[in-house]
């Protein structure tokens, strides 16, 4: 699934990606490229949201850091995920300090636009975001919803691993993702998009 069309949700490249970083961690660079090359779309998209022009600096220092310690991560592609995107995380915030600015929502154009076709209801509510509109009442959120939807959406991670990286309980997550998507469908007037459907935003089975 997701091979030869449209790129899929990074969920759907989860095995691929636990296969590469095993072997990675074997000391295979190519599998190592190969984990990048899935990851690093969406982390790169979560840290523009974070400090914007930034990001691609950010990154680098992020995956240095990464392949440094990779030896030290157990876990699987979704738990790698989660991983590089608290490391990630910490490195925009340790920048964001030194320039004493507040981390904000911005430069999402690409990433929201970018945004893989409607595969469920979750998806059809994010497809209402690849507006002008919808992006610049992204910026306008509230830091943590923002950042909640950065996770779950760019990134693709579950509710609990994004929890896990924003050092919250999954409950304060999925409540800052669900109103984030909600005020956004509010104001957008989405047709697609219906309470019920942020509500699915990072529920565990």
């Amino acid at each position: 699934m997701g091979q030869g069309g449209q790129p899929r949700r990074a969920q759907a490249y989860d095995g691929e990606l636990g296969a590469a970083v095993e072997r990675a961690q074997d000391g295979d660079e190519s599998a190592f490229a190969v984990a990048y090359r899935i990851v690093q779309p969406g982390l790169l998209g979560y840290l523009r949201g974070l400090v914007g022009d930034d990001a691609e600096d950010v990154a680098s220092d992020a995956w240095l850091e990464i392949s440094r310690d990779l030896g030290r991560f157990k876990g699987d592609g979704a738990g790698f995920r989660g991983w590089t995107a608290t490391i990630a995380r910490h490195r925009a915030l340790d920048h964001l300090r030194r320039q004493r600015v507040r981390p904000r929502a911005s430069a999402l154009e690409s990433d929201l636009l970018e945004l893989p076709g409607p595969h469920s209801t979750h998806d059809q509510a994010l497809e209402s975001l690849s507006t002008e509109r919808a992006l610049d009442l992204v910026r306008g959120l509230p830091r943590d919803q923002a950042e909640a939807v950065l996770l779950r959406v760019v990134v693709g991670l579950d509710g609990p691993a994004a929890a896990r990286v924003l050092g919250k309980r999954p409950g304060a997550v999925r409540t800052a993702a669900h109103r984030g998507l909600k005020r956004l469908a509010r104001q957008l007037g989405a047709e697609s998009v219906t309470d019920d459907a942020p509500r699915t935003l990072g529920e565990s089975k």
